[in-house]
């Protein structure tokens, strides 16, 4: 009998947004599949659940996910965590789900839903957020990262997308040169003890003492839009 592959969304920092039934999957199964062993111990520890733990990375060779499909097939269930949020959400978990679906497909496949920082970012923006793009982290270099923006120059959707500590405020300020001054929401440390949400516009981005460039940054930024008669919305 195949074996059950389970997606486990995870706390993004805060250890009580983990749900019940994410809970019981993990103190059930065989073993779990981590993206970092490490960060995934912590979170199993704080449980006072142990389990063997398969690693699946971006650097994970064909071995290592031939062992994790092996296991499946002998009729194990196995458990896939990210670090934080949804596994296959800008995830090495999707290439094992699509592997599973186009050659497996006697292995059982569940997710059980839970915390993610796109939602939650854009419920904190205020932001008109019923149809949305997600491009999670931009190219590192502003040739790369100006022509993934410019397909949204003219367009409506939301923009969410992750960036490092490092790096967030010189992408905004590339942003700024593609989309023009719309309203943007950046989101540090969600549900952490210093989570922080800072809102303005791209061409006037905040400074290392408003928005400290530490922990980890969610930005959600305005579709274009024009709304007659409020100047501060009009988008030419």
């Amino acid at each position: 009998m195949a074996g059950r592959l389970v997606l486990v969304a995870g706390p993004i920092g805060n250890l009580g947004d983990i749900s019940a039934r994410a809970l019981d999957e993990l103190r059930a199964c065989d073993a779990v599949i981590a993206e970092d062993s490490r960060v995934t111990g912590k979170l199993l520890a704080h449980f006072e659940s142990k389990k063997p733990m398969l690693v699946l990375n971006e650097h994970a060779s064909p071995h290592h996910i031939e062992k994790i499909v092996s296991a499946l097939s002998e009729g194990q269930t196995l458990c896939l965590l990210t670090d934080a949020g949804a596994p296959g959400i800008s995830d090495p978990g999707a290439q094992l789900v699509d592997l599973l679906r186009n050659e497996h497909p006697d292995i059982e496949i569940d997710c059980i839903p839970g915390a993610t920082a796109v939602t939650t970012a854009l419920g904190l923006s205020g932001f008109y957020a019923q149809r949305f793009a997600f491009l999670g982290f931009l190219p590192r270099k502003p040739g790369p990262i100006k022509e993934v923006l410019s397909d949204f120059t003219e367009s409506s959707l939301t923009l969410v997308l992750f960036e490092s500590p490092h790096r967030w405020s010189k992408v905004l300020a590339t942003a700024a040169e593609v989309l023009g001054p719309r309203r943007v929401a950046i989101c540090r440390e969600l549900t952490k003890l210093h989570q922080q949400v800072w809102r303005g516009t791209l061409d006037d981005l905040p400074s290392e003492k408003e928005v400290p460039s530490k922990g980890e940054f969610t930005i959600v930024i305005e579709g274009h839009r024009k709304r007659k008669g409020n100047p501060d919305f009009d988008r030419e």
